[in-house]
């Protein structure tokens, strides 16, 4: 059942604006107010969960970063001022259950390790070589003869990708091999294939697109790629992705489920969910709102727009305006939308219930250094169980 807001005006009724709050008339007055107060917090959204709790000092809460990190772990100290770091330049409050969700990430994505061996890694850097040739019809024996040539004062390009154990090792034989071989700019496109590093495995992609809107507080040595692959860099930008953002989840492991499948993921999941629902369209509940090859096609419609088209007039809404909503798909905004706030009307009314608000994403993880049949919900409950193991040490 929807709860549903005082009656102002019932309440109110035969009360003069002006007229005080006294003795009887103060204690309902009181009271009132504490029935409207339940009222708009039992009808908002889920709580933010980095709201802030009992204010500590920096010293304190880098004391509290190492009491909370696992205790094998080697230069908790180093570890800790750069996890604090990361909450004072963003403002996020260092509370237990925020500084555990970082701790927990970290735990899962590399064990606490800046640079972490990926096995098999020269195998999977030969297939993404290999199929760039493909793709501009280059044979491979002309693409590994190129690849003897040996950037100054170190060994051929072929041995260094064989003997390449970690993403940082692997991203910097990529760099010289564009800025060194001729047939590497063809073979890249200047587009470095590492994609993700640092303690935390943040996107690098990710990571540029948040210095854009908000100031790295470190001086760049060299290349925004290089302090991703860093501790401080990696752990800022991986804290930023799980963190920096408002949502109105109930629980970190929506926060989790995103982490891995895109910020929002889970409440888009949530409104396909219903979307699907009202409109009676099966939808991938992938957190995708656009169709994700807009580059090619800016102006075609996805399938989660389309269902939304389908019920356009029981919303009152034009295809236009939808299209519009669906657009601020990755920001909160999305949830102040008329799109979000009649497809879950139209979908609570027809089920008789509040449904939820936010959903697992239904996501099969794809990469070339994962060799199991995961899924997001697989990652997602990884992590908040590791999640509950901190946050009981929290307790101790």
């Amino acid at each position: 059942m929807r709860c549903k807001m005082p009656d102002f005006r019932e309440r109110k009724k035969g009360l003069p604006r002006s007229a005080p709050c006294r003795d009887a008339k103060a204690s309902r007055c009181v009271i009132l107010l504490l029935l409207i107060t339940m009222s708009l917090s039992g009808c908002g959204n889920w709580p933010d969960r980095t709201e802030p709790g009992p204010q500590i000092s920096p010293s304190q809460a880098r004391e509290r970063v190492v009491a909370l990190l696992p205790r094998r772990l080697s230069d908790r100290e180093g570890w800790a001022q750069d996890i604090y770091a990361g909450f004072a330049a963003m403002q996020i409050p260092p509370s237990d259950e925020n500084l555990c969700a970082v701790i927990a990430v970290t735990e899962q994505e590399s064990g606490f390790k800046v640079d972490p061996h990926v096995p098999g890694l020269s195998k999977i850097a030969w297939k993404e070589i290999e199929q760039r040739a493909k793709r501009f019809h280059i044979p491979m024996k002309f693409v590994r003869a190129a690849l003897r040539v040996r950037s100054p004062g170190k060994p051929s390009f072929v041995d260094r990708i064989d003997k390449a154990r970690t993403e940082t090792e692997l991203s910097q034989i990529y760099e010289d091999l564009i800025a060194f071989v001729p047939m590497g700019k063809t073979l890249l496109a200047n587009r470095n294939p590492v994609r993700t590093g640092g303690p935390m495995q943040v996107s690098i992609k990710f990571a540029e697109q948040h210095a854009e809107s908000k100031s790295y507080p470190y001086p760049l040595a060299s290349t925004l790629r290089a302090e991703v692959l860093s501790r401080r860099g990696g752990m800022y930008f991986g804290i930023a992705h799980l963190l920096d953002y408002p949502a109105s989840y109930e629980r970190h492991l929506y926060r989790y489920a995103d982490f891995n499948a895109g910020q929002y993921a889970s409440r888009n999941a949530a409104f396909q969910s219903a979307l699907s629902l009202a409109s009676g369209i099966p939808l991938a509940l992938d957190g995708d709102l656009i169709w994700l090859n807009r580059a090619a096609d800016p102006a075609k419609p996805g399938a989660t727009e389309l269902a939304a088209r389908v019920i356009a007039e029981r919303i009152g809404m034009s295809h236009r305006a939808i299209r519009r909503d669906l657009e601020k798909g990755a920001s909160h905004k999305f949830e102040k939308t008329d799109l979000y706030e009649r497809v879950f009307a139209l979908a609570d009314k027809l089920e008789a219930t509040t449904l939820p608000r936010a959903k697992m994403p239904n996501i099969k993880l794809k990469s070339p250094k994962i060799t199991r049949n995961l899924t997001t919900q697989w990652f997602a409950e990884r992590v908040d169980a590791r999640h509950q193991s901190c946050m009981k040490r929290a307790k101790d």
